[in-house]
C-alpha cells in the first residue's frame, strides 16, 4: 500500500506535531471541525468535562430559533450527530447516569428542531432515532429510580407530539423493571380517572378537529388512544398478551388489520385456534394482513388445504404475486405448471387491467404483459404513466408493439387533455415509437407509425409546443 494514501497509519506516523498544526490549519474558517476538535479535548480531560461543554451545546441549540435554509442544514445534521455521538460513544461508557440524562435532553430537543428546518427527506429525525435506540444500552447500566423514571416517561408519552420518544416504554423496559412498569400503569389509570381538561385552542379549530374524530370529541379521542397506546406497550413489555388485547374494544377488533395484528401475537403464542377465531369474527378477506395472518393460522392448524384454498381466492380477487408463488410451492410436479397457466388465464381477463400488468411484470412473463396490452389495448389509460412508463421500457426490446401501445396512450392522453407540463415526456414517447418502429414487421390492426404520426399532426396540428419538442 501506498505511503501516501489517506489512512490512519500513514497519518500517525506524520507524528503528533505535525498532525497538530495540520488539524489548526484545516480547522480555521470551519466552526464544525472547531468544536469536534474542542469537545475531543475536553473528553481527554474526561467524562465529566465532555458531558459539561455536550450540555453546554444543547442549551444553545434549544434557545436557537431561526430557520435553518438548505444551505445550513447539513452542517445542523453533522453537529446534531457528532452531540449524539459524545454522548453515547465517549460519555456513555464512563458515566452511564450522565450519558442517560443527556441523551434524553438531546431527544427532547427534537420539537424544536423540527420547528425550524425542512425535514421533508427525514434525515433529521434520523439523527434522533437513531440517538433514542441508545436508550436500551444506557439506560440498564445508569442509577435511575425506577418509579422516579417512570414518572418521566409518562410525561414524555404525554408531550410526545413529534413522535420523539416513539417506543421509549418498550426501550426503557428493563431499567423501569416490575416496579416501574406498575407504576407506569398506576399514573396511566389516574388519568384515565381524571376529568377530561378543555382545549384551549381557538373555538372554531376545536369544531373542526371534533367534526374529524369518531367519538364527537377530538380530546376524548386523543385520550383515549393515548391510554390504550401506552397501556398496550406496557403489555407488550412485559409479555402479557391478554393485557395488549383487551385494550381493543370489540369494534376495533373487528378491523382486519387490528385483527391480523392481535392474531399473530395469539400465535406467537401457540394459541392458534383462539388467533383463528378473531381472524374469523373480522371477515377481513382481501386485506393483505389479514390474509397472510388467516394463512398462517391454518398452517399452523395443519389445515393445509383450507390454507391453498383461501391462498388461490386471495390471488383471483387481488393477483398477488406472493401468494401465488406460495400457492404452487405445495402443489406436486406438473400439476404447479398447470394451475400457473391457470392464473395467468384469469390474470389476462382480470378487471383491473393495471393490476394484471403489473402481475406480469413482476411475474415475470413479458409475453403475456404483451398479450395483455395487445388484447386490451382499448381499456389503456394514458393516465397511468408511473405504471405504463417503465413497463414500456421493460417490454420494447423483445415485445415493441405493446410498448408502443403503452406510448401512445401516455401521448394520446397527454395531448387530448392539453397537459402541456407533459408535453416534454409525450415527445420523448412519441420518439421511442419511433426507434423502435423497424423492430415491429407488423402492427396487425394497429396503426402503422408513420400514420399515427399523421393522424396526431391532424388532430393536434395547433399545439405548437408540443411540436416544437418533437424533433
Amino acid at each position: 500500500m501506498s505511503k501516501k494514501t489517506l489512512n490512519e497509519t500513514n497519518l500517525a506516523a506524520l507524528g503528533a506535531e505535525r498532525l497538530a498544526a495540520l488539524l489548526i490549519e484545516v480547522s480555521t474558517g470551519s466552526a464544525d471541525i472547531k468544536r469536534r476538535l474542542r469537545l475531543e479535548l475536553s473528553h481527554n480531560l474526561g467524562a465529566g468535562e465532555l458531558a459539561h461543554d455536550v450540555r453546554k451545546r444543547l442549551a444553545s441549540i434549544r434557545r436557537s430559533t431561526s430557520f435553518v435554509g438548505w444551505r445550513k442544514r447539513k452542517a445542523l445534521i453533522r453537529d446534531l450527530s457528532t452531540q449524539a455521538e459524545m454522548i453515547t460513544d465517549k460519555i456513555a461508557p464512563e458515566a452511564s447516569t450522565e450519558a442517560f440524562d443527556l441523551l434524553w435532553q438531546f431527544i427532547e430537543l427534537a420539537p424544536s428542531v423540527y420547528e425550524r428546518v425542512d425535514d421533508s427527506r427525514g434525515d433529521v429525525g434520523d439523527v434522533f432515532r437513531a440517538a433514542r435506540g441508545h436508550f436500551a444500552q444506557i439506560a440498564p447500566r445508569a442509577m435511575l429510580a425506577p418509579t422516579e423514571l417512570a414518572v418521566r416517561v409518562w410525561r414524555a408519552v404525554c408531550d410526545n407530539g413529534y413522535g420523539e420518544f416513539d417506543d421509549i416504554i418498550t426501550l426503557l423496559a428493563p431499567a423501569l423493571g416490575d416496579e416501574g412498569l406498575a407504576h407506569l400503569k398506576q399514573l396511566v389509570e389516574a388519568f384515565r380517572e381524571a376529568r377530561l381538561e378543555e382545549d384551549e385552542d381557538h373555538a372554531a379549530l376545536q369544531f373542526l378537529r371534533d367534526l374529524r374524530s369518531s367519538g364527537g370529541s377530538f380530546a376524548a379521542d386523543h385520550k383515549a388512544r393515548l391510554i390504550r397506546m401506552t397501556l398496550q406497550e406496557i403489555a407488550s413489555a412485559q409479555g402479557d398478551t391478554d393485557g395488549y388485547i383487551a385494550q381493543f374494544s370489540a369494534e376495533q377488533m373487528t378491523r382486519p388489520r387490528i385483527a391480523a395484528q392481535v392474531a399473530q401475537m395469539l400465535s406467537d403464542g401457540a394459541r392458534h385456534h383462539e388467533a383463528l377465531e378473531v381472524l374469523e369474527n373480522a371477515q377481513g378477506a382481501g386485506d393483505a394482513d389479514w390474509d397472510a395472518a388467516y394463512i398462517a393460522c391454518l398452517l399452523a392448524l395443519g389445515r393445509v388445504a383450507d390454507a391453498q384454498a383461501h391462498r388461490w381466492t386471495s390471488f383471483c380477487d387481488t393477483l398477488d404475486v406472493q401468494t401465488l408463488r406460495d400457492y404452487l410451492k405445495v402443489l406436486p410436479d406438473f400439476e404447479d405448471i398447470e394451475l400457473e397457466d391457470q392464473a395467468k388465464a384469469h390474470a389476462l381477463h382480470f378487471a383491473d387491467l393495471p393490476t394484471a400488468l403489473e402481475f406480469f411484470l413482476a411475474w415475470p412473463d413479458l409475453a403475456c404483459g404483451a398479450r395483455l396490452i395487445e388484447d386490451r389495448a382499448s381499456q389503456l389509460d394514458g393516465a397511468l404513466y408511473p405504471i405504463y412508463a417503465p413497463a414500456a421500457e421493460a417490454l420494447r426490446n423483445r415485445y415493441p408493439l405493446a410498448a408502443v401501445l403503452l406510448w401512445r396512450a401516455m401521448i394520446n392522453h397527454t395531448l387530448w387533455d392539453g397537459r402541456s407540463t407533459r408535453y416534454t415526456y409525450a415527445a420523448d414517447h412519441l420518439m421511442d415509437c419511433a426507434a423502435v418502429d423497424a423492430e415491429i414487421t407488423d402492427y396487425g390492426r394497429f396503426t402503422a407509425h408513420g400514420a399515427y404520426i399523421e393522424l396526431l399532426r391532424e388532430a393536434h396540428k395547433h399545439k405548437s409546443s408540443f411540436w416544437a419538442r418533437v424533433p
